[in-house]
Order: structure tokens, then C-alpha cells, then sequence
């Protein structure tokens, strides 16, 4: 499912405009994409948590040529799937 797909459920299931059902997803997503890039983790009881991981930096090596490189420290998003969420998926196969 995409973004544009999500919108068209929402809009579907809850019987609003797509411009509306638009503007709710777009400001669920701006609105967490604002917390982790604060640092905050989100959690979605049922669903899972959105944390930050931090990697420090280290020695790669460029699998072109072969040189080695300083990879700087960064910062990811990181998905931890939820209890129910899981035992959903799995029902599934």
C-alpha cells in the first residue's frame, strides 16, 4: 500500500472527501516525521514504535574502487513492530 492508496481507504471507510481524507493522513505523517526528527520516539499501542538509532561513525570501504572511507555518525529511523501487530501478520500465512 502506498500513500496515495491509504488516502483512498480512509476517504472510503470513513465516508469523507478525498481532500480531506488527504489532509489527515498528510498531517499524521508530518506530525510524527516532526517528532522523530526531534528525537522523540512515537508509539502506537497495537501497532509498533518509531525510535531513533544512533550509529557511530566507522571505517567503510567503497565497493567500486575498493577505498577505504571514513562513514560519518548518523542517525535512522528505526520500526520495532508491536505484540498484536505480529500476531496478526502471522495469522495471515
Amino acid at each position: 500500500m502506498n500513500k496515495s492508496e491509504l488516502i483512498e481507504a480512509i476517504a472510503q471507510q470513513e465516508n469523507l472527501p478525498h481532500r480531506e481524507a488527504s489532509s489527515i493522513t498528510n498531517t499524521i505523517l508530518e506530525t510524527m516525521i516532526e517528532a522523530l526528527s526531534k528525537g522523540e520516539s512515537i508509539e502506537i499501542r497495537g501497532f509498533g514504535s518509531f525510535v531513533i538509532k544512533e550509529y557511530d561513525a566507522y571505517h567503510g570501504r567503497n565497493p567500486k574502487t575498493g577505498e577505504k572511507i571514513e562513514v560519518p555518525p548518523k542517525k535512522l529511523p528505526f520500526f520495532k513492530v508491536g505484540k498484536e501487530l505480529k500476531e496478526r501478520v502471522n495469522q495471515g500465512s
